[in-house]
């Protein structure tokens, strides 16, 4: 047995590499059943992140359907999601490179099905009586702002017709077994879906137009979300008439012969608790549920964070009974099911995420499909600490703590390790606590990570996303700094090495505590806000509006988007940031990174900035992920002045001489 080695917190050598984690990580997501064949889309870094849609016969052989240049990946409300669909073997997908619908038989060449250079396309779902796709389609005019949504169904021969109009946003197009009734969600600016969004019923006419329609859920401030039939024609969805996301139904016998009006008051709760059963709808074709044939549904239930999968099982007057399943797995996304399986993506603290199926019959799980096949020696795994703490106003928020961890090594007697607090994107989304590299990449080296679920995350219901309203930039700026005092407070991380970090929405919350507060000494803005002004006039139809109900309206608040945003208040700025960020994001577009740094500049600040050829609102190519990381890394080596135990490229640094005046200034 070796011997511990002792070094500085920092400076410990990790088998952990950025090159290997950025190469060896892929994504999968998107599982569907055809059969017995299950299906499902790989990212893959090391191919330029091309999205590859991947078979696994009912017989267990596994081989890529589409080959490249195609990439499956659709850019409707810039996120995408719903990127394809599989039909009795026959794949119809949306194509990155021109955003049209190709369509494969058999495994044959992918050819054109529909579109043209200025229409995208998300969100399939097949009608079996007619053979029609039903799909999102998003036209762009002249301008960037001159962007259409609906709901369309297209014939075999490329013919698209129009269902659904007239609203900002469409989302979850789901025709019934029988073919006679479509479902769609549907919302308008200044809402996001999950602010408030209506589900619709349309009756089909033989060639597939919409007759009458009915909103049957949502609206009024509530949110609806994942519609889907089962076999027997009930229709399942979330909502929120609990103040949490949980299932609901109308039964197939409302819905046979002449449909019941006033569907509204026939949607009944499959499951009503304080837990969530869903996910904010920013991509298409999430599912956290699954109705089975026999009429049972399985659930992923989210408490704070944690995931649950449970069976509920037909009671016999109606109702369903929870059966809880015993799983090696604390999360749970893309339920899907099949005859005899079901698919999903899963993880825990001690298992990287993968795609994994589900007997339904004997309650076993089986992996399909690994992120990453490094293997990881549990004596370099930190394993996540669930932590509530107090934050303004007396509230209650919470985040899971990592500790460093790597046996090989032991910091001298009286040093606590460096902090690096995660603020996740959205500001609308949450952390889980699945195994995840870009986590053990730190811990391993001996930095202490608290991963922040600050007041407006999901999972915990509409009061605590709606903390949020009005306060972005306020509630979790203050729960990320609550959370590196909670730590520091209780002697578990040194109060002189905080940093923060985020991407996105995640990278304003950096900005903002770097800016406006006075807890951390460095920070790493991923592709991050400085500039809500800027963010409400150049961002995307999807997010145009997203600030009124998060900062207030414009432009008659434009004094609080002012107020709020670090590029106006850079004379607060007293402490170093590394910038990185991609070329071609229309989210979070360079210039909110740039301008930025340029005052770090002129106020003789260390600041980096590594800009990234042709990426997008977050890096899918396996060198910038690295080289992410890497950066990231040497940056807090020099801002905290220590050395590295394993070498990495080193990053430019403005006014680098500025180091030593600007550490423990604040």
């Amino acid at each position: 047995m070796s011997a511990v080695e002792k070094k500085p917190y920092g400076s410990w050598a990790s088998p952990l590499a950025a090159s290997q984690i950025a190469a060896g990580v892929i994504k999968v997501g998107q599982p569907q059943w055809d059969g017995d064949d299950l299906y499902w889309l790989e990212g893959r870094p090391l191919e330029g992140g091309r999205n590859v849609i991947v078979r696994r016969s009912g017989a267990g052989k596994i081989e890529d359907m589409i080959h490249a240049p195609f990439n499956a990946r659709t850019r409707v409300h810039e996120y995408g999601g719903g990127d394809y669909l599989v039909v009795d073997g026959t794949i119809y997908f949306s194509n990155f490179a021109d955003q049209q619908i190709y369509v494969s038989r058999a495994g044959s060449l992918p050819t054109y099905l529909a579109g043209n250079d200025r229409t995208r396309f998300a969100d399939y779902n097949f009608d079996r009586t007619r053979k029609r796709l039903f799909c999102v389609m998003e036209t762009h005019g002249d301008t960037e702002h001159d962007v259409k949504n609906s709901i369309v169904s297209i014939n075999e021969k490329g013919e698209i017709t129009t269902l659904a109009e007239g609203c900002d946003f469409y989302a979850s197009p789901r025709v019934s077994p029988d073919g006679r009734f479509l479902t769609y969600m549907q919302w308008n600016h200044p809402n996001m879906p999950w602010d408030e969004c209506e589900l619709h019923l349309a009756e089909l006419d033989d060639d597939g137009h919409a007759s009458i329609v009915e909103r049957i859920a949502g609206g009024g401030e509530l949110s609806v979300s994942s519609p889907q039939w089962d076999d027997n024609g009930t229709l399942y969805f979330v909502s929120e008439e609990t103040g949490f996301w949980n299932l609901y139904k109308i039964d197939a016998e409302y819905l046979t012969g002449s449909p019941t009006k006033d569907l509204y008051s026939k949607a009944l709760p499959v499951l009503s608790e304080k837990r969530e059963h869903g996910l904010p709808a920013w991509v298409f074709g999430m599912s956290t549920y699954a109705p089975l044939k026999d009429g049972n549904v399985l659930l992923a239930a989210n408490d704070r964070g944690t995931w649950e999968l449970l069976l509920l099982e037909k009671d016999g007057g109606g109702g369903h009974k929870p059966l809880r399943i015993k799983a090696p797995y604390t999360s749970f996304a893309y339920v899907k099911a099949g005859g005899k399986q079901a698919s999903m993506c899963a993880g825990s603290p001690e298992t990287f995420n993968a795609l994994v199926s589900f007997d339904l019959k004997d309650h076993t799980f089986t992996v399909e499909r690994k992120t990453t096949e490094m293997q990881v020696e549990k004596k370099y795994v930190s394993k996540p600490q669930t932590i509530e703490f107090e934050t303004a106003g007396g509230k209650t928020a919470f985040a899971f703590f990592y500790p460093p961890k790597n046996e090989d090594f032991e910091a001298p007697a009286g040093e606590l390790p460096p902090l690096i607090v995660f603020s996740h994107g959205g500001p609308t989304g949450q952390t889980s606590n699945d195994l995840r590299l870009s986590i053990q990449y730190w811990t391993s080296r001996g930095f202490a990570i608290v991963d922040v679920n600050y007041g407006g995350s999901t999972g915990f219901g509409r009061e605590y996303r709606e903390r949020l309203k009005r306060n972005w930039g306020i509630v979790d700026m203050q729960d990320c700094e609550n959370a590196a005092r909670y730590l520091a407070n209780r002697g578990l991380v040194d109060k002189e090495r905080m940093a923060i970090a985020g991407g996105s929405a995640g990278g304003y919350t950096t900005l903002c505590a770097l800016t406006f507060g006075n807890v951390f000494r460095a920070g790493a803005s991923h592709f991050g806000v400085s500039d809500l002004e800027a963010l409400a006039l150049d961002t995307h139809k999807f997010e145009s509006r997203y600030l009124d109900r998060l900062v207030g309206d414009y432009p008659g608040e434009k004094h609080i988007y002012t107020e709020r945003s670090p590029i106006h208040h850079t004379d607060k700025l007293s402490c170093p940031i590394i910038f990185l960020q991609g070329t071609e994001d229309k989210v979070v577009p360079p210039s909110q990174s740039e301008a930025m740094v340029k005052a770090l500049e002129a106020k003789k600040l260390p600041v980096s900035y590594v800009l990234f050829e042709g990426e997008q609102h977050g890096f899918r190519q396996a060198k910038n992920i690295a080289r992410a990381l890497e950066a990231e890394l040497y940056f807090y080596s020099r801002v905290f002045d220590f050395a590295l135990g394993n070498p990495v490229e080193p990053v430019e640094i403005i006014n680098e001489d500025a180091l030593k005046k600007v550490a423990g200034t604040r």
